[in-house]
Order: C-alpha cells, then structure tokens, then sequence
C-alpha cells in the first residue's frame, strides 16, 4: 500500500476516522475486536508451572493495558519453554497494540509454526498485515481462518473489509452478503458493506445501508458520520449538521467532531455555531493547527483581525512552514495597517513561491502604503509578467499553486486558484473573495487523522478520558528512585530511613508515585529491558534465600516489593505476610502490603465478566488495605504517604468526604503536600465546590503539581 494512499475501512474502522473530506468515524468494532482477541483462548501448554504462570500473569498484565510489562512475562515463558505457541501469540498481541505490527505478525507466525490450529493467531497476524499495506496476505490469513470456522462473523466481517480495501468489490460484496446472511443484525457489518457501496458510488444504496444501520443501533455513532460524510458531499448541510449532532450526543469528547460540525454550521451560514464549536474544539485539544487556522478565517470574516492574527500566530508555531496561515497572516496585517510587517510575510512566499503571482500584487500594495511608489510598481509589472508569459505557454510557464503538503496542516490545497485569464479585477478585490478563493474552512484530513493507532483506541476503553479529571497517583514501595519532579516535598519516613541506614539488604528502598517505579516504564529500548531484567533477578534471589529457609523479614520485605513492582501481587502479599508474621512492627512491611492490597483490588476489578466473587475479593482487599495503613499509622502517627494512600481508596470508592479527611490529615503533617492539594481539589470539584477547588488546584500548581493549571483552565 502506498503509504500516502488513503486508508481503507478496516483502517478506519481500527483508527478511527472514515476516509473522506469532512467526517471522523469511531466504530465500537474496535472493541469488539479485542473483546475476540483477548478471550476464551485456551492454553495448549502443559508445561512446567513456571511457563504457565508467567503466561497467566502475562495475560492479566495485558488485560491492565501494561504492555511493556506483559511482554516480560512473555519473554520469560519463552526462555523457560520455547515450544509453546502461547506466549507468542500474546506477546505479539501486546506488539498490536504498541503499534509494533511486523513484530506482531512475526510473533504470530512463530505461534503458528508450533501450533497451526490456533486460528487467533491467523486474525491477529491478518489484522497487523492490513496494518502493514499486506492486505492480500491478510484475505489468505482470513481464509485459513474461515477453513476452520466457516461462520466466524469476524473473520468474515476483517476478509470483507480487506477485499474493500484491495478494490475487489464482487468479492467483498460475496463476503458481505454472506456474512449478513448468518448475521442479519451485524449492523458493523451493515455499516461495513455501507463503506463497500461508497467506494463504489453507490451512494444510495450506501444511505440505505446506513440508516438500516442506524435503526438496528442507534447509539452506534460509525453510521451518523459516515452519513454526515454522503450529506456534506450532496450540499445538504442541514441534514449533515444533524448528524454530526448526534454523533456529538454519544461521544461528546472528541474534539475533530466539533471541527467537523463547524465546517457544516460553517456551509450553512451558522458562524455563531461554527464559532462554538472551534472554541470548544480547541478546548479540548488546545493545540489543534486546524481548528486555530479555521478560526482565524471565520474571524477574518468578521473582520476581527487581530484575534485572527493571534489565531495564525499559533498555527505557524506548530507548522512553520504553513504557506495558508502565512499568507492569510500577511493578509490580515495589511487590513490592520501594520504594513512592514506584512510586507515580510509576503516577501517570504514569493521567495519560497516565485511564480505565486498573487504576492507579488499585495508586495505592491504594501510598499504602495509605505510611499514605495517605484517598489510597488516594480512587483505589479513582475506579476503581469508571470501571467502574461503563463497565457502565452501554460505548458512551459506554469504559475506556482502552493498546497499544504497531505497530514501537515489538515488544509486543502490552492487547487482552485482561478486561471488569470478570466479577467480578475484584483485591484478591487474584497476580503471575502480572497478568502474563498485562496482558503477554505477545512475539516480533519483523514491521512492526517488516520494517524490515531488501534493502540489508542484499545487503550481508550481504559484510559481514553479526555476530560476526566483522575487524581495524583499511589505511592509505592520500589527498589528505583522517583523521576525528577517539580514537587517540593521528598518521599521520605523515618522507618523507611532507618531500614536503609541499616543496610538490611543490598538495594536501597524507595518510595515513588506508582506510575514511575521504573525510569523507563512504558517505553523501550535496552535500559529498560535491563531494568526489568535485573528485578526479575532479584526475584529469583529472595525465592532462593526464602527456598533455604535462611530469610530475614528485610529478605521478605525485598521479595514482596519486586514482586509488586512487576504487578504480581498475590505473591507480593504472600512474601509481606511471612515478614510480618516475623516482625509484627515491621511499619516498611505494612506500607508495601497495604499498597499490594489496593493494587490487586483495583486488577480485580479490571477483569473482564461480571463476578460475585471477584467483587467480595476485591472489597476484602480494599478493607485489608486499610487495616494496614491504620496499623502502619499507629506506629507512626505522621506517616503522611499512608494517609495520602488511604485517600486514595476512599476516592476511587466515590467516598468523597472520607478521602478529604484523610488528604486533609496529610496536609497538616505537610502542608507543602502538592498530590495531596491537588486530590483533595478535584475531591471538592466532584462534589461541586468550585470555589475551595480553585484553591487547592492553585495551591498544587504552587507546589509543582502541573497539571493543576489545566484543571484549573477547563473549570473556569
């Protein structure tokens, strides 16, 4: 596949956008999909435990949306067993959705040599390959795995897509049907086979598609855009618009919507609308070069020249090279009388366009303002020129038409700059008329927008929360140091102190945030494979000292902190409970394990299925938790961390008041605590005191809590 090429449906379906001038498209296949990938695979492997269990927590950690981590687990059932299929079809699972597609499907296809009978792998393998422009490869993978289930629907619904994508529409089209034929009411495959007849012009058998679609579910908000998209190109923007409101209505926090939406209001006349909807566009992702650029025209047309300018000063920050924003900026000067500097912009194009005939016209006119009457009349016989010569020869003095390269800007292009022969009166020309003529309001390119990854969206299911206002996270114990900070305070506690003074054992204990136990967690590269690899180490280590009967309850406390560092808590909380049953005051063990508790409750909850069981575990732990926090508290009534941790729990219980009093306990032992602040701030912001948040959320940012500022820019 080319890579400028426009993306297909099933890229679309997987990215989130629909190819196509004006809409997004943010299906709820994606989830579908992982729904099929991560469940019900049966294990093949009879092997020793140690392989089984790490492909078991692998697979939990996976299920946590902590890939890096999950591939660990897999390399080392690997090492340990390398014969199974198994680990290699997770770990390439985990490479999807780090948007590693070769080495997903090399993964896939090592799990298909020693097992060839897993046909999950052969869609997984078949999805990274449409990634990869493979798409003939992919329809083979579908079909071995349609050999084995004829009837899979998403085996089916991923060929069909695929055939789409490779312009063999009878057969997508045979697919289709026979997918819709087993299941009738598979409105993504509905809404698929809508894409198919779009591509193939059919536009109104595609709407009839659709709005079946929409009828079987219409909170699916795929059919509403790609229904906007058919209407905006038939000029119904009303239609359009109505649309895009609903697809609003169900997900309100993607920002390319309203961009969307503003380019219809835009078309039908509505500027107060498309104005709204730019503002909040830009709210919600405040460095977004086209919905600053749009903004600057519609303020252009109003004549509100000076934001507009500010408005374009912006856009070039992100895109320099953005010949629009440059030559509107230009424009704009020139209307506010700041002539040198718009001569400047102007004088940039025409270096970098020197046959853009139009900058030559409004040189002229600038130097005309500055009293350059010989300088002005100098570039208007030089543009006269280059349209003489082009009317002459367009073949041999072709006039620059500068476009925005594809992804860069999310503009179109000057591709309807009139031909000067038609006879122009530029002398006289309006603002509107260069507006149109040079710009256009432009929606979301789809080769830029297609840039959002399946990752993202699998990841989104979790963590997608554009707006949600989450609180400073745990701390934990870890054998590495905190990444550098702009907080004030230092994790310290006497205990804690006092443990490492006496070189108990031959790493020194840390606490840190428990997103940063590991300088490098989420990325990658060879310091962070070392990393995990010298934990795992030091795990096998303390096991060997406990195996010999010789561990101390600091060789347990060590044993129980590796094991939670790499999310194996079960075991972590095994380890604690034997040096806790050594050493009943032992305040370090107490903080590890009630952090060990929190962490499988909230693993527990995060498992997919609805089960009873599981949720009385998962209290159970939460209350252990607690216990803990309370006994290390009464050891050491000023542990502040332990409040702070408590606070924690109570807020991720929506107990709103409990986690003020314990953050607000944590802030008189240290009233520098910037996390506390900022938790017990969006505490008061969830119950609606606005006023007491302002102040917590200032005094975070004071204590170099950064992202306090944005909190406190959305709610005023």
């Amino acid at each position: 596949m080319n890579p400028t090429k426009l993306l297909s449906y099933i890229i679309s379906f997987v990215k989130g956008m629909i190819p196509g001038s004006y809409s997004l498209f943010i299906p709820n296949i994606a989830l579908l999909f992982i729904f099929v990938l991560a469940g019900g695979f049966a294990e093949t492997s009879r092997a020793q435990v140690n392989a089984e269990q790490c492909v078991t927590i692998g697979r939990n950690v996976l299920s946590m949306d902590d890939y890096m981590l999950s591939i660990q687990y897999f390399n080392q059932a690997i090492k340990a067993k390398p014969y199974l299929s198994d680990p290699y079809f997770f770990r390439g699972l985990a490479k999807l959705y780090l948007e590693d597609y070769k080495g997903a499907e090399e993964d896939c296809s090592l799990a298909i040599e020693r097992n060839k009978y897993k046909t999950e792998s052969y869609k997984v393998r078949g999805f990274a390959r449409q990634y990869l422009g493979k798409d003939s490869l992919a329809v083979e993978d579908y079909k071995i795995g349609l050999q084995e289930n004829p009837d899979d629907k998403y085996f089916l619904f991923y060929k069909g897509v695929a055939e789409t994508e490779l312009r063999r529409f009878s057969d997508a089209d045979s697919t289709f049907r026979h997918l819709l034929r087993l299941y009738p009411r598979f409105d993504d495959g509905i809404t698929a086979r809508a894409r198919l007849r779009m591509v193939e012009g059919d536009t109104v058998r595609a709407l009839e598609d659709l709005d079946a679609s929409i009828l079987l579910a219409p909170t699916g908000v795929n059919p509403y855009l790609m229904r906007a998209e058919l209407l905006s190109h038939k000029k119904e923007w009303s239609a359009a618009a109505a649309d895009m409101d609903e697809a609003i209505r169900l997900q309100p926090q993607e920002p390319d919507y309203y961009l969307n939406r503003a380019y219809l209001r835009y078309n039908n006349d509505d500027y107060f609308g498309a104005m709204a909807d730019y503002n909040y566009s830009l709210e919600l992702r405040p460095y977004n070069a086209a919905a600053l650029f749009n903004r600057a025209l519609l303020r252009y047309e109003v004549r509100d020249f000076s934001r507009a300018v500010k408005d374009l000063d912006e856009v070039l920050k992100i895109e320099p090279d953005n010949f629009h924003a440059r030559y509107n900026r230009a424009l704009m000067l020139l209307e506010l009388g700041e002539y040198k500097e718009a001569l400047k912009g102007f004088d940039a194009i025409a270096k970098k366009y020197p046959r853009f005939y139009p900058a030559y016209y409004a040189m002229a006119e600038c130097l005309h303002q500055l009293g350059d009457m010989r300088g002005a009349m100098t570039n208007v016989h030089h543009a006269e020129e280059l349209i003489k010569k082009y009317v002459k020869n367009p073949g041999k003095f072709q006039l620059d038409r500068p476009t925005i390269a594809s992804g860069t800007t999310n503009t179109k292009g000057l591709e309807e700059e009139p031909d000067p022969r038609d006879g122009d009166d530029r002398e006289g020309e309006t603002d509107i008329r260069v507006m149109e003529r040079f710009n256009q309001l432009v929606t979301v390119s789809p080769s830029s927008t297609a840039q959002l990854s399946y990752n993202e969206r699998i990841k989104g299911r979790v963590q997608d929360r554009d707006m949600a206002v989450e609180p400073e996270p745990d701390y934990m114990l870890s054998f590495y140091a905190p990444r550098q900070s702009l907080k004030i305070t230092s994790n310290y506690f006497r205990e804690l102190d006092d443990f490492n003074q006496g070189g108990y054992v031959e790493e020194k204990i840390n606490l840190a945030p428990a997103y940063s136990h590991l300088s490098g967690v989420g990325g990658a590269g060879e310091e962070n494979a070392s990393q995990w690899e010298r934990i795992f180490s030091r795990i096998e280590y303390y096991e060997g000292i406990a195996a010999e009967g010789a561990a101390r309850p600091a060789d347990y406390l060590a044993l129980g902190i590796a094991r939670s560092m790499v999310k194996n808590y079960g075991e972590a909380i095994r380890a604690l409970d034997k040096a806790l049953e050594k050493d009943p005051r032992f305040t370090v063990a107490l903080m590890a394990r009630a952090y060990a508790r929190q962490a499988e409750s909230a693993m527990r909850e995060a498992e997919e299925g609805d089960s009873q069981l599981r949720r009385l575990e998962a209290t159970r732990d939460i209350a252990a938790a607690i216990a803990d926090y309370d006994a290390a508290l009464e050891l050491n009534p000023r542990l502040v961390y332990a409040w702070f941790n408590k606070g924690n729990i109570y807020y991720r219980m929506r107990d709103f008041t409990s986690a003020m009093q314990c953050y607000s306990e944590a802030l008189r032992l240290d009233p520098e605590f910037g996390e506390a602040y900022f938790n017990r701030g969006i505490c008061y912001f969830q119950m609606g005191n606005k006023r007491q948040a302002f102040i917590d959320l200032s005094k975070a940012g004071e204590a170099g809590v950064v992202q306090s500022y944005n909190i406190l820019k959305r709610m005023k």
